[in-house]
């Protein structure tokens, strides 16, 4: 297993506490780049008001620190495009009946 499939591993134990789907199958991660230890995750959220603004990105970069490979974490917040609902997987999509 490369480091980026670890971090998406990681990633994958992240729940949206007002959703029942870990954040990388809700389409809330746009884009893991690794450069040697050095992670760069662009990531959203499903509104700029959501009530975990401040605590999910840091959780995020938090959990991927936790990879004994990884020596720097670089987490971008972005709100573009925005997210919606079609960058959900298809799993996220069953586990909610959309």
């Amino acid at each position: 297993m490369d480091l980026k499939e670890k971090v998406i591993e990681e990633i994958k134990k992240i729940y949206d506490p007002e959703i029942p789907v870990n954040i990388y199958e809700l389409g809330l991660i746009y884009d893991i780049s690794v450069q040697e230890k050095n992670v760069i995750v662009k990531m959203t959220l499903t509104s700029p008001n959501c009530p975990v603004a401040e605590s999910l990105p840091t959780e995020v970069k938090d959990s991927i620190m936790d990879i004994k490979e990884v020596d720097n974490v670089k987490l971008d917040l972005v709100w573009d495009p925005p997210w919606d609902k079609s960058m959900m997987s298809e799993a996220a999509k069953l586990e909610l009946n959309i």
